[in-house]
This record gives C-alpha cells, sequence and structure tokens, in this order.
C-alpha cells in the first residue's frame, strides 16, 4: 500500500491541508478559513470537517493514511501533541490537537512548529536534499528557523531550539523586538525593519519610488523591494542593510554548526538577488574561515508547499 500522509500547516488567516505520498507529491489540496476570533474549537471542527472532505475526494479510508501532521506558527510541545501559544492565532493556548484528531479518525498525529516543518520538505524533497547539517530559516515578519544536524531535526530540551531570530546582536539599546527583549536578530532584518526604515527615510525628507508606489497606502515590505528591482537609490540601500544583518546574525549561527547549507525562505527572501548578494558577502567576511567557506546559501524550493509538505512528514522524524 503506497504511503500516504497528510500534512496540514495552520496559518492566521488560513488551514492548508494536503495530502502528501510517499515522493513528496502532493495528490490533492485543500483549504479552510481559520477564523481564529471563533475559538479554537471552531478551527478544529473546520480542520475535521476538511480531512474528511479529503478522504471522501481521494477515495480514502482512515486506514490508508499513515499520518497525520500539523505545522504551527509558535510554541508547540512536540513529544505531548500539544500547541502551547500560537501568537498571531489568539486562542490556541494549551491546545492537545493530536489527541482531538487521533479521537476523531484514530490516524497517528504528530504538531510541530511550522518553520521546522518547511525544514522537514526542504531536507527531504527540496533545496537541502542530501544535506546532513542545514539551517533552514523564513525571514517574515519575524525570523524562524529549523535545524537539522547530523540529518536529524533538532527540537531541544522543551522544544524551542531554533529560536535564531532572538541571537543577540546588540548588548545595550537595540531595537525592541516582539519578544519583549532588545537587541534580537529579527528586530534588525524582518519585514517591519524593511518598513521602519523606508519611513524613516521619507521623515528625511528624501523623495523616493516606494512612495509613490504606496500613493497613500501603508508601506510594506514589498512595495520597498518592487522598488528597489526598479532601481531606487534608497530602497536597494534598504535591501542592502538588511542584507548586511541578516549576513552578521548568520555568521554567528554558522560559526556555532558548521552547516553545509543555510536556506532562506520567507516573504523578505523573494527580494532574491537584491538581499542575497550583500547578506552572502557580509557571511563570508564576518564568519570564521573554515566553517565560513564550507556554508552555500541557497533559496528555499518548496515556497509554500514546505509547511504542509514537512508536516506530512513528522510521523516519521
Amino acid at each position: 500500500m503506497a504511503k500516504n500522509r497528510i500534512g496540514i500547516d495552520v496559518g492566521g488567516t488560513n488551514v492548508k491541508l494536503a495530502l502528501v505520498n510517499e515522493n513528496g507529491q502532493i495528490v490533492y489540496s485543500n483549504s479552510v478559513p481559520t477564523r481564529a476570533e471563533m475559538g479554537y474549537e471552531f478551527t478544529v471542527n473546520n480542520i475535521k470537517q476538511a480531512i474528511y472532505e479529503l478522504l471522501k475526494e481521494t477515495k480514502l479510508e482512515a486506514k490508508d493514511i499513515q499520518g497525520i501532521g500539523f505545522g504551527f506558527p509558535g510554541q508547540v510541545d512536540y513529544k505531548a501533541g500539544i500547541v502551547r501559544n500560537a501568537p498571531n492565532i489568539p486562542g490556541w493556548v494549551e491546545v492537545p490537537i493530536a489527541k482531538l484528531i487521533e479521537d476523531e479518525f484514530h490516524i497517528p498525529t504528530r504538531v510541530d512548529n511550522d518553520v521546522r516543518c518547511a525544514a522537514l520538505g526542504e531536507l527531504n524533497y527540496g533545496a537541502g536534499k542530501g544535506c546532513e547539517n542545514m539551517v533552514c530559516i523564513t525571514v517574515g515578519t519575524g525570523i524562524g528557523s529549523g535545524l537539522i544536524i547530523n540529518g536529524k531535526l533538532v527540537r531541544g530540551a522543551s522544544n524551542a531550539a531554533g529560536e535564531i531570530g532572538h541571537i543577540k546582536l546588540q548588548m545595550h539599546d537595540g531595537p525592541i523586538c516582539g519578544c519583549g527583549d532588545t537587541g534580537c536578530f529579527e528586530a534588525f532584518a524582518s519585514g517591519p525593519s524593511i518598513v521602519a526604515m523606508a519611513e524613516e527615510y521619507i521623515k528625511g525628507g528624501k523623495s523616493t519610488k516606494y512612495r509613490e508606489m504606496a500613493n497613500g497606502t501603508a508601506i510594506t515590505p514589498f512595495i520597498v523591494c518592487e522598488a528597489a528591482k526598479a532601481g531606487d537609490p534608497v530602497a536597494q540601500r534598504i535591501f542592502t542593510i538588511m542584507g548586511e544583518y541578516l549576513g552578521v546574525g548568520l555568521s554567528s549561527v554558522v560559526n556555532l554548526l558548521n552547516p553545509e547549507k543555510i536556506i532562506i525562505g520567507g516573504g523578505v527572501a523573494d527580494a532574491g538577488e537584491i538581499l542575497m548578494r550583500p547578506l552572502v558577502e557580509t557571511l563570508r567576511k564576518r564568519a570564521m574561515k573554515i566553517a565560513g567557506s564550507a556554508v552555500e546559501v541557497v533559496p528555499a524550493q518548496l515556497g509554500n508547499t514546505a509547511g504542509v509538505i514537512g508536516a506530512s512528514l513528522l510521523i516519521e522524524s
């Protein structure tokens, strides 16, 4: 019997579900709204309905499914199968999601952090194929990461390993981070810091292409990126600074873990070369020679399917 698994990627807006076969291919996919404001029971019921729908559409029964895996943004207890806290999905506190799903379907269910799931997806079927030691980071609203050491996912003592976004880059008086501390890596290098820099330049009276492009609406990292690609020197400078911050933060990671590859995904990483070039240059300059020359920095390959594909693999990780 083919190894069919279900991967589920839970986000603040939508929940993506996919039936994934043993070659990492998506055979069927669907999505339902999260509607966090309705309470977690509402979302869980939506997910159950979507699983029933998936089984019906693919003509499979519960016994044909090897496992179900969930990826969540936030803190998850992998061993207990509980979502401890998902900051972007209000109401998801101490939710025993694995038990709720197992009780309904009698299919083994696992849950982990979403970026860790993406790392598993990239390791098995994406940019990390063949790697023994790699770091997968997503640069978006914050910086999330999944660590693979000696071919295995690193979870840590309390399933909280891999918080690369909270490496400290400044001792005192650094920018305030969402975690409450100051000077964190992600407070310097993430979507909100691009926007903050862009607004700072406008306050300084600079005329910029992204200001025109925003046309009175809120400036977003995407608009700044488009302006940079269109040749706006201010926007290009912002991405150079971002790349340098990312390079400095990642040099600590390279010195600590000596990975073969760093895989970069997430909304901000879609900027491509304008971000990658300063990032790699800085990383080579700032990391120690041996570890720095061994690492390759590559874009993620699976895009927004990494989460569901990786989640489907949790059952065997």
